[in-house]
């Protein structure tokens, strides 16, 4: 009476197979879905934006028009070094980001290591995060000349918000995984490095994406400020001659950049998970 047991079994687990790749499948499909409405509501709006422009619906002087934008980005690549601004915009950014989060996340560790530290510092670090950092400009253009002011106000616009995120995520670490490492004798730095900071590593990835963003920011408002190149030197230079074709360019290379960016980041975040499971 036992032997149709082995039977039951395996059809159970191909019934439970098929359903899976059914649901994988629909995965698969809901994100090509996605992928599909993404695109056509890009093409969608810049179809509406070209039409708009040579319709005169709206000012071309003002508004700029894709095709104008596209004519600029070669013009600017025959004429003006654009892969200079290019790569002068990018090494202030990925710099500047390396910073921040390097220090950001040192700054977290001393914070949750001496709780007397934290307390001391607690109070100045929610009002250099509230400041905004764009009123210290002039003061870093003057204390750092123009070069280095750049690196100075894009540090300045995410280091304190990151340091804040992070010893966040550090205080939240499950207090039961720390007991249990202090029971078998661990010592401070042990709870820190085989608990904490493994427990943190999604925080810290959250951290990397939000300052992806805060790092060009900063790049671009120092850039406004007193730099001789880069795309936020263009986007003033176009502004000041009325060259909307010259802003909306630099504009969109930076759109392309900060998606480079986050996709590189959204790997790195696929790739610790993966490792992690």
């Amino acid at each position: 009476m036992s032997a149709p047991e082995p039977k039951t079994q395996a059809a159970e687990k191909g019934a439970s197979s098929e359903g899976y790749r059914a649901y994988l499948a629909k995965l698969r499909r809901d994100t090509r879905r996605v992928r599909f409405m993404q695109v056509l509501l890009i093409i969608a709006f810049l179809a509406v934006w070209e039409i708009a422009s040579k319709q005169l619906w709206v000012n071309p002087m003002l508004t700029s028009q894709p095709s104008a934008v596209v004519e600029m980005f070669f013009t600017l690549a025959r004429e003006n070094r654009l892969e200079h601004h290019v790569w002068v915009t990018l090494k202030e950014a990925v710099a500047s980001f390396v910073v921040a989060m390097a220090a950001a996340i040192l700054i977290a560790m001393a914070l949750w290591w001496s709780q007397f530290l934290y307390r001391m510092l607690d109070p100045f670090l929610v009002v250099a995060n509230s400041l905004p950092k764009l009123a210290l400009a002039p003061i870093f253009y003057i204390w750092l000349g123009d070069q280095w002011s750049v690196y100075g106000i894009a540090i300045a616009i995410s280091v304190f918000l990151t340091i804040l995120m992070i010893y966040g995520g550090f205080r939240e670490t499950d207090a039961d995984k720390i007991k249990l490492v202090r029971t078998f004798g661990g010592s401070r730095w042990q709870v820190l490095a085989k608990v904490v900071l493994p427990a943190n590593i999604p925080v810290m990835i959250g951290a990397l994406k939000i300052n992806v963003g805060l790092a060009l920011v900063g790049v671009i408002a120092g850039e406004f400020q007193a730099s001789k190149a880069g795309l936020g030197y263009l986007i003033i230079y176009g502004s000041q001659i009325l060259q909307m074709h010259m802003v909306m360019a630099s504009i969109a290379i930076l759109a392309l950049m900060s998606v480079v960016m986050y996709l590189l980041i959204a790997w790195l975040e696929n790739a610790v998970v993966r490792d992690r499971h």
